[in-house]
């Protein structure tokens, strides 16, 4: 019997011959060599471009941040350089559409860096700051720890005027002297949106004056910040009278709630006259005493 002869397929000596296959399979392979190299430059444009913003955040950006913190109490005026590295004119105010503001002379000058798992700042003020004063911030799951590194001696001193920026009471008392804060340590940490304290804080008010009396100063006064022992996560807060006609005392907290406080003003023997007026500003009178109640 004979066999038929397999005709050939011409469109295979056609492929052969020309190479279309083989110039097909090579386009294609090109196409996608294009197309990753496309997507890896427009990662890499990405990825520099938010390095670049990083990098370069500009002062601005921290000063909001810290108004929008604080009520547009406390603001990094004329906010100069970028977010790791930059001054400010620092300015207490009333808050948003107050017109009683007091900015510190000079600028607070910062830098911003990393140290182990969190963030140092370190800010300079030749008019208030002893020296360099340093916070560091240690974000976590859940929570964030900012901690005040201690500095011998004290770590800053303002001029008590200067709380006449936040408005009423402080504006209408006009106190002199200063405010000097100091601390062996103090850590505070949100916890689920609760805050909880560990070591403490003393705040000093030093020669007060008040243009609502007569007396050249008021007194020296201190009031402390601690952790509470019991580590029920409450702050106690202590006021008491270092020296002065002024006699101020008290006791509350900070807790969940916000701050509680119980405390009363007297006049040493002698000095009731000329200390009536801002016995009756500063709190609730009560024959001699005036009683202050804060939450």
């Amino acid at each position: 019997m004979i066999g038929r002869r397999r005709k050939p397929r011409p469109w295979s000596n056609t492929a052969a011959a020309t190479g279309w296959g083989e110039s097909t399979f090579a386009e294609i392979a090109w196409d996608k060599s294009r197309g990753a190299a496309t997507r890896w430059a427009v990662f890499g444009a990405f990825v520099g471009l938010l390095i670049g913003v990083v990098v370069f955040a500009p002062a601005a950006w921290l000063a909001s941040a810290i108004a929008s913190a604080t009520g547009q109490h406390l603001l990094l005026a004329d906010a100069r350089g970028t977010v790791w590295s930059g001054s400010a004119v620092v300015v207490l105010t009333g808050g948003p559409g107050s017109r009683d503001a007091s900015a510190l002379p000079g600028r607070l000058d910062w830098t911003v860096g990393l140290k182990g798992l969190g963030l140092e700042l370190r800010a300079r003020h030749a008019c208030c700051l002893n020296g360099t004063t340093s916070l560091t911030l240690r974000p976590g799951l859940g929570r964030v720890a900012v901690t005040l590194a201690s500095n011998p001696g004290w770590i800053g001193q303002w001029p008590s005027a200067w709380l006449g920026g936040l408005g009423t009471p402080w504006n209408t008392m006009q106190m002199g002297g200063s405010v000097r804060l100091a601390s062996p340590g103090l850590t505070v940490e949100s916890v689920q949106g609760r805050w909880r304290l560990a070591g403490r804080a003393d705040v000093d008010l030093l020669d007060v004056s008040s243009r609502l009396s007569t007396l050249d100063t008021l007194g020296s006064y201190r009031l402390t910040v601690a952790a509470d022992p019991t580590g029920n996560g409450a702050s106690q807060l202590t006021l008491s009278t270092q020296q002065g006609a002024l006699q101020l005392s008290g006791n509350g907290s900070i807790g969940p709630t916000g701050v509680r406080f119980r405390g009363e003003a007297r006049a040493a023997a002698g000095e009731e006259a000329p200390l009536t007026n801002l016995l009756n500003i500063i709190g609730r009178r009560d024959g001699a005493r005036s009683v202050i109640s804060i939450g």
